[in-house]
């Protein structure tokens, strides 16, 4: 199978330096990307439901950008001033420095986890155990192994948004020969767009072991994944492309074999048609010459018993005629 265009199931990105743009030079491929869900706010009055006040609140965690940028829009809605004192811990420096969106970061007291991991944000947690802490996040998320849920450190669960599947328009096309997913909504999302995806014959790939697992309860077939040998999304698909373009080629070099074999075929073929008409002409032409000399034997045959007529007739006349005169003499 040729393999023209990749669906990668997230935004484009805002780099030209992307690898994803280097398959696309390596391999003569299209990478399109389109998110297959969206991230949908919650409104101040669908969060009032939850009877949580945010002003109860001392202290702030946040493991994403989106949890950030939802925290403040619903403090906005809610008419709540955050105050100076509130006390911001961050899963990564990345998080952290997005704080500078919405407030001065050198006059808050904000801590961040050293290696991205929240074993390592516990710690500063629990040294300010006193706190009242607030945790954004949205509908879809999954605390039955998270730190902070088998902590003892008492903590608000806040749905602020809410993931919500990015639909395909109305009859578009979907003309990909690879779909990438990067989390088990998307599976769903893409079963949703595409009801009939497992019959079309599309390569699917995945990062991630839920998003795996997801593919695999869905019945659908794991084409492309990380592996200890291809540690990013990226090196998966870029060994699958090379693996794709091999056989490609082989099965290009098979055909090709096999039109010359056909062509071959047909050149003998050809050539021993042209000798069977040849033995068929000489054989039709030595049986015209058969034909026109027995013609033309039987024609002098003809023209000899005529002569010999002819001089029987003339001989039996001149003997008629000298009886006659011989009669006349006498």
């Amino acid at each position: 199978m040729k393999i023209k265009k990749i669906l990668v199931s997230q935004p484009k990105p805002n780099s030209e330096k992307s690898p994803y743009f280097d398959l696309e030079t390596k391999y003569g491929v299209q990478v399109i990307f389109r998110p297959f869900i969206k991230i949908e706010g919650l409104s101040s009055r669908e969060f009032r439901r939850s009877k949580i006040s945010i002003g109860d609140h001392t202290a702030v965690i946040f493991t994403t950008k989106t949890a950030i940028d939802h925290y403040f829009r619903l403090c906005n809605e809610l008419r709540y001033k955050v105050p100076d004192t509130m006390k911001y811990f961050c899963i990564s420096e990345q998080v952290a420095n997005y704080l500078q969106t919405y407030v001065v970061y050198r006059k808050r007291k904000i801590f961040v986890s050293p290696t991205g991991k929240t074993s390592e944000l516990m710690p500063l947690i629990e040294k300010h155990s006193r706190e009242k802490f607030l945790f954004p996040m949205s509908d879809v998320h999954d605390t039955n192994n998270s730190l902070i849920e088998q902590s003892n450190i008492p903590y608000t669960k806040a749905v602020m948004y809410r993931t919500v599947s990015n639909d395909f328009e109305k009859g578009a096309k979907f003309d990909f020969d690879v779909v990438i997913l990067f989390t088990p909504s998307g599976v769903q999302a893409l079963l949703k767009n595409v009801p009939n995806f497992a019959k079309k014959k599309i390569a699917l790939g995945a990062m991630g072991p839920k998003t795996v697992k997801a593919i695999s309860d869905a019945g659908l077939n794991l084409d492309i994944t990380m592996t200890p040998e291809t540690p990013s999304i990226v090196a998966a698909i870029d060994k699958y492309l090379e693996q794709a373009q091999k056989l490609e080629e082989e099965e290009a070099a098979r055909k090709a074999e096999a039109r010359k074999r056909a062509a071959e075929k047909g050149r003998l073929a050809a050539a021993e048609a042209r000798k069977k008409r040849a033995e068929a002409k000489k054989v039709a032409e030595e049986e015209a010459k058969k034909k026109t000399e027995s013609v033309t034997k039987k024609s002098t045959t003809a023209k000899k018993k005529t002569t010999t007529a002819t001089k029987k007739a003339s001989s039996t006349t001149k003997k008629t005629t000298t009886k006659k005169t011989a009669t006349t003499k006498k």
